[in-house]
């Protein structure tokens, strides 16, 4: 899964990684167990609740873009029905908008691309994420990370059994989940279900929404204390 584009320099991702320790105001939210960030979208309300505990860096990364407002007026851009719905990158206009820069990768925190997760869109570089997510619409336990031992592994591919060597191991890195759909997922239901098509606008964009799905709005909801 590929975040659209700008590839990132791998110097530059401790850098990212303290500045999304580091972020202020609600990025300090991050701390609750279960911080939720409900996104007004033009087809209904979805509502996400981020896992600080097993993805602190992404977490913190995420909730920095809503506090600065980063996701209004984006595009849910990218939508696969058997597979994905993505967003937070393009404006209206399928410009990208400005990000910072990428973060580490968190692949490996244990958290599944089942159906209903959050995670993070991002180029074929490893730690390339910046601020496009995706909702997995099924269970695609093929973009979870696989650790490869010394002898390499053989994972599923499409059904099919595929050997991966140890110098292949950036192949099944995998995407970082950080959160789920606690409400709305009938909006992501709808959404998987619209008309796409191709645009060009630069470069070629494909299963892109025939009518504009719009994230209007992204907020941290209230509160939720961490034993509720």
């Amino acid at each position: 899964m590929k975040r659209r584009h700008g590839a990132a320099a791998a110097f530059v991702i401790a850098v990212a990684a303290m500045a999304a320790m580091a972020a202020t105001g609600i990025a300090q939210a991050a701390g609750i167990a279960r911080a939720q960030v409900a996104l007004d979208t033009s087809a209904g309300r979805i509502v996400v609740e981020l896992d600080p505990e097993h993805a602190p860096v992404t977490t913190r990364n995420f909730l920095r873009y809503v506090e600065e407002g980063h996701y209004d007026g984006t595009l849910i851009h990218r939508v696969v029905e058997s597979f994905v719905i993505q967003g937070g990158g393009l404006a209206t206009s399928m410009d990208e908008k400005p990000t910072h820069e990428p973060i580490v990768n968190e692949a490996r925190n244990g958290l599944s691309n089942v159906a209903g997760s959050l995670a993070m869109a991002r180029e074929s570089a490893i730690d390339s994420a910046t601020a496009q997510f995706f909702i997995n619409v099924a269970d695609n336990q093929r973009l979870d990370h696989v650790d490869v031992p010394p002898e390499g592994v053989t994972v599923l591919r499409r059904g099919q059994p595929v050997f991966i060597a140890p110098t292949e191991a950036d192949r099944v890195f995998g995407y970082a989940v950080f959160g789920r759909v606690v409400d709305g997922m009938d909006v992501v239901e709808r959404i998987r279900h619209v008309a796409v098509g191709t645009v060009e606008h630069g470069e070629t964009y494909e299963n892109v929404p025939v009518e504009a799905i719009v994230i209007r709005k992204a907020a941290l909801l209230p509160s939720i204390p961490p034993n509720h």
